[in-house]
């Protein structure tokens, strides 16, 4: 890699960075009262994949420990957004499902997000951001090959 490219490349990555704090910060002012970020993106996922997933498999699909899983599951459990059954056929592992409630917090927290994501979609301008969709996903999809 030569200098030009090593420049480019730490740039990019201290935008993307620089960007995911900010995002974060956001949505963390945004978002229902008590509701983190890696709660929603659970009860998202869940909500958009519509069928059961064991911790092991959000875990992985977050690219966190079982352990951080099952800590943000457990909170998810004690609001009543999340139902974790265990597997009748193998008694060591778990199923979770989002609840009813589940699916209306995170419809609201949905409601309470989008119009911040449009604003910055808007500002940017929508041809830029379909552009950088291509290329951001690509750069996920390699990392998470590691």
């Amino acid at each position: 890699m030569n200098e030009d490219q090593h420049a480019l490349a730490i740039s990019l990555f201290t935008e993307i960075m620089a960007t995911d704090q900010l995002v974060r910060a956001r949505l963390s002012r945004v978002l229902p009262k008590g509701m983190e970020i890696s709660h929603f993106s659970v009860l998202n996922h869940l909500a958009w994949v519509a069928d059961e997933r064991t911790p092991a498999q959000l875990a992985e699909t977050f690219h966190v420990t079982r352990g951080a899983m099952t800590n943000t599951l457990s909170k998810l459990e004690w609001a009543g957004y999340v139902h974790i059954r265990p597997d009748w056929d193998d008694a060591r592992r778990k199923f979770v499902a989002i609840s009813p409630a589940g699916r209306q917090a995170r419809d609201y927290a949905v409601g309470t997000v989008t119009p911040l994501i449009n604003q910055m979609v808007e500002k940017v301008g929508a041809d830029e951001v379909r552009g950088a969709l291509p290329i951001l996903r690509e750069l996920r999809i390699q990392l998470g090959k590691d």
